[in-house]
C-alpha cells in the first residue's frame, strides 16, 4: 500500500521518456494520452507553430507534456533532436514519408543513437501503398475504409463522425498501442523498433466485427439497415418534445420489455422481431418520445434498465450526475477537460501541468535530459 500511494498521481509510465515531433491530430492526442499516464513527454515544436489555429493556452492535447523550441532545418537542430531521442524510450513523429529521413531524425538516424528506440510513426495512408504521400485528413482515411459509408440515415449523404473515429480511434490509439506492446519488445529483447500507425489500419480494424457480421448473412452492406446503424427502431435517437433527443439501446429482450413499458407503448407495439413492421414500431417510438421533453424523458427512464439516455451537448456532459460522481471531467488552469482515463488504482494518472507553451519548458528540459545542445539552438 506505501508502494501505491507513492506512486499516486505519476502514472504507470512514470519513468518512460516520450519525445513528440509537434504537429497536430493523432500524434499530439498520442502523446497526451501517454503523458496523461505518466510519461515525462517532451514536445518539439518547431518556429512559427505547427499549424493548429488555437491558442496554445487552451490546446488541452498538449496538458502534462513539456515543451521545447527546435527548427530541424536549422544546422545544429537534427543534433540536438537526436540527443533527446538518445535518452528517450519512445519517439512519435507524424510527418510524410521520408520527411523525417530528409531532415536527418529518420529511424536509422535514431537507432545509430540509440538501438533500444521506439520509434512511432503517425500517418493516415500508412508508410507505403499510391497514397503514402498523399496529403489527406480524417474524413477521406475513414472513407475508404467503408467506415464513413457506413453511418447515416440510408437515402442520405453519410454522416460525418467529427475526427473522432479516424484520428482519434483509428490513429491515436492504436498508435499508443503500438509503442507500448514494442516499448515491452525492447525492454525484454533490448531492440527498437519502427511502428508504422496508419489511420486508414486502425479504421479497418475497428471494422472486424462488422465485417464478421457480413460474412455471416447477419449485416447488410448499406446505411440505416441494420441492428447497430440505426435501422433498428430500438437502437437509435429520437426527438422529444423540446427538441431534445434520447438515445435508445434497448437490444435485449428484457431491457426492451421495460422500454417499452416505460415508455408507454407495450400494448401497441408490434413484435420487435418482425422487422416487415419495424417502420410501424419506429413511428409509434417516435410519436410517443414527442409527447415529452427531454428532462421528462430523462426522469422516466433514470432509474431503469431500459438503456436510454439523453443526447447531451459537450457542455451538458460534465454536470450529468454519474459522470461528476465519477469526475469524468475536470477543470484544470481554468478549462474544463476529460479527465485522464483509463483508471488505475495503485498507479493513477493526473493532470500535473496545464497545456505546454511552445518552448516555455527548453531550459528545464536541457538540463533534466542533459542534452545542453537545446538551448544552443533555441
Amino acid at each position: 500500500m506505501a508502494a501505491a500511494g507513492k506512486a499516486a498521481g505519476r502514472g504507470p509510465l512514470a519513468g518512460v521518456r516520450v519525445v513528440e515531433l509537434a504537429g497536430i491530430g493523432p500524434g499530439p492526442f498520442a502523446a497526451m494520452l501517454l503523458a496523461d499516464l505518466g510519461a515525462d513527454v517532451v514536445r518539439v515544436d518547431r518556429p512559427g507553430g505547427a499549424g493548429l489555429n488555437i491558442d496554445p493556452a487552451y490546446d488541452v492535447t498538449n496538458r502534462n507534456k513539456r515543451s521545447v523550441l527546435l527548427d530541424l532545418k536549422s544546422p545544429g537542430g537534427p543534433a540536438a533532436l537526436l540527443g533527446l531521442a538518445e535518452r528517450a524510450d519512445i519517439l512519435i513523429e507524424g510527418f510524410r514519408p521520408g520527411v523525417a529521413e530528409r531532415l536527418g531524425v529518420g529511424p536509422e538516424d535514431c537507432f545509430d543513437r540509440n538501438p533500444r528506440l521506439v520509434y512511432g510513426r503517425m500517418t493516415g495512408w500508412g508508410q507505403e501503398g499510391p497514397l503514402a504521400d498523399r496529403a489527406g485528413h480524417d474524413i477521406a482515411y475513414i472513407a475508404i475504409t467503408g467506415a464513413l459509408g457506413m453511418i447515416g440515415r440510408p437515402g442520405e449523404p453519410p454522416a460525418v463522425p467529427a475526427n473522432l473515429l479516424g484520428d482519434y480511434a483509428g490513429g491515436s490509439l492504436y498508435l499508443v498501442i503500438g509503442v507500448l506492446a514494442a516499448l515491452q519488445h525492447a525492454r525484454t529483447a533490448g531492440e527498437g523498433q519502427i511502428v508504422d500507425a496508419a489511420i486508414v489500419d486502425g479504421t479497418a480494424h475497428l471494422t472486424a466485427m462488422i465485417h464478421g457480421m457480413m460474412a455471416a448473412g447477419g449485416w447488410q452492406d448499406r446505411r440505416g439497415a441494420n441492428l447497430l446503424d440505426g435501422g433498428c427502431p430500438f437502437y437509435g435517437t429520437y426527438e422529444t418534445a423540446d427538441g431534445g433527443h434520447m438515445a435508445v439501446g434497448a437490444l435485449e429482450q428484457r431491457f426492451y420489455a421495460e422500454f417499452v413499458r416505460l415508455l408507454g407503448i407495450a400494448d401497441e407495439a408490434p413484435a420487435r422481431k418482425d422487422a416487415a413492421r419495424w417502420g410501424e414500431l419506429r413511428a409509434a417510438v417516435t410519436a410517443r418520445f414527442k409527447q415529452r421533453t427531454r428532462e421528462e424523458w430523462t426522469a422516466v427512464f433514470q432509474d431503469s434498465d431500459a438503456c436510454v439516455a439523453p443526447v447531451l451537448s459537450l457542455r451538458e456532459a460534465p454536470a450529468h450526475p454519474h459522470l461528476a460522481a465519477r469526475a469524468t471531467f475536470t477543470e484544470h488552469g481554468g478549462i474544463t477537460q476529460p479527465a485522464p482515463a483509463p483508471r488505475f488504482s495503485a498507479t493513477p494518472g493526473a493532470l500535473r501541468r496545464p497545456p505546454a507553451q511552445p518552448g516555455a519548458d527548453t531550459a528545464e528540459v536541457a538540463r533534466d535530459w542533459d542534452v545542453p545542445a537545446l538551448t544552443e539552438e533555441s
